[in-house]
């Protein structure tokens, strides 16, 4: 969710306020792809390098984190999307840490869609912490396979992302995900996070509908399977 910053400048705000701007963004899309039919979003909120941002920006953020799980929580409940925060949460407040923890059990029962919120997440941090948890879990075992490592990613519940979008025009992954989008299709948008709404997510949404997933497959092959179902 890139540009809160570039955002608010623009407008001569403080950057805070872009962020501020952005959690709008989120309500509303949340609210889209549950209308839309779409079973998991996950949402980059906080990555490990972003401690390096000024720390009053850093503060601010982690006030509006709690802000939005005092707030959102019941509503989220109240419409079936269940809340998953992945991420080293050790470095957080102990305050937001019990927050975050009790908003994931007062949503695990809902089934309309999940919602994953990755705070102070990195897609290399996820893949180590997973490589430590197999090997300790397999003492003496040397040889293992992509299969057996799945498990142990933090959103081991989930299944690979069929659509990657980033908004602000970067285009690049910043280490989000690394191991779960290796098949995924990227889309880019110029768009600034605060104004990226249903109709910008339609417009993703198109472009991936217009994509051939292959898969390592021939063109004829995914054709034929398509006959074959």
């Amino acid at each position: 969710m890139d540009g809160n910053g570039r955002w608010a400048t623009k407008r001569f705000l403080p950057r805070v306020a872009g962020h501020a701007k952005g959690v709008d963004a989120v309500r509303a899309i949340v609210e889209a792809c549950a209308a839309r039919g779409v079973e998991y979003l996950t949402l980059f909120a906080f990555s490990s390098e972003n401690w390096r941002r000024p720390a009053d920006e850093v503060s601010v953020l982690m006030r509006l984190f709690m802000t939005v799980l005092e707030r959102e929580v019941g509503k989220m409940s109240a419409n079936g999307i269940r809340l998953k925060i992945v991420g080293d949460m050790s470095r957080f407040d102990p305050k937001l840490q019990e927050m975050a923890t009790k908003a994931e059990a007062q949503t695990a029962g809902n089934t309309r869609l999940t919602l994953t919120v990755c705070a102070n997440y990195g897609g290399r941090w996820d893949v180590m912490q997973a490589v430590s948890k197999m090997a300790r879990a397999n003492p003496g075992v040397t040889d293992f396979s992509e299969d057996q490592l799945g498990p142990y990613l933090a959103m081991a519940y989930a299944p690979e992302p069929d659509l990657f979008i980033r908004t602000g025009g970067e285009q690049r992954i910043s280490n989000f995900l690394l191991w779960q989008l290796a098949y995924s299709e990227l889309y880019f948008t110029d768009t600034f996070w605060p104004d990226f709404d249903a109709k910008a997510l339609d417009l993703a949404i198109a472009s991936y509908q217009q994509r051939e997933r292959r898969f390592g497959r021939t063109s004829a092959q995914v054709l034929d399977q398509k006959k074959a179902s």
